[in-house]
């Protein structure tokens, strides 16, 4: 804690003793009705407290976050509570969490995606170079036997593993341009083969 924040805590410490004293002061003759009282108060602010701390993990719960497929055959994917489009891919039949990234050239899996789909990054060749928003990382280009988002397969998918510390794996313009239409749309993006 910082000695702004110690501070601000003291403050409300003495305030809200304060404030508790004076109510005590006020209703002594009644005391049970008080506690009482007070404790009700207690519980529904610890309550208001809660819904406000967690307020982003139940949005998170409640709004969709997942790709929906569209009877004219397209894929509409909602924006994330943190701004982005996540999807998630089958890759050689094994589930594969992406953030859609624009900016990223490539499809780009984490070390820990790439076991999960049946590449052992010990022997891979990390003979590329990529400069990311946390500097220069070695990188293996790769074939993937299969990428599946919906009914739409796809087979030897270029991709490439990365090497560096990545929380998630990145869906970039080589997999996005194999659909024929990307557009924004009411918060949502589009696919359309």
């Amino acid at each position: 804690m910082s000695g702004d924040d110690i501070a601000s805590f003291a403050f409300l410490a003495i305030l809200g003793t304060a404030v508790v004293g004076w109510y005590i002061t006020q209703n002594r003759l009644s005391l049970s009705k008080t506690l009482q009282n007070a404790l009700v108060w207690g519980f529904l602010f610890l309550g208001l407290i809660a819904a406000f701390g967690l307020w982003e993990d139940i949005r998170g719960e409640v709004t969709p976050n997942q790709a929906v497929m569209n009877s004219d055959g397209s894929i509409e994917v909602p924006r994330s509570p943190d701004g982005h489009y996540h999807l998630t891919l089958e890759i050689n039949n094994r589930p594969v969490d992406f953030v859609v990234d624009t900016g990223a050239t490539n499809m780009v899996l984490t070390m820990a995606d790439a076991r999960r789909v049946g590449l052992d990054p010990e022997v891979l060749p990390f003979i590329g170079r990529a400069n990311t928003a946390n500097g220069t990382v070695r990188t293996a280009p790769v074939e993937l036997d299969t990428v599946a988002l919906g009914s739409f397969v796809d087979r030897n998918v270029r991709a490439h593993v990365n090497e560096g510390d990545m929380t998630q794996s990145l869906l970039g313009m080589t997999y996005l341009q194999t659909w024929s239409r990307i557009e924004i749309s009411n918060g949502a993006l589009v696919l359309t083969r």
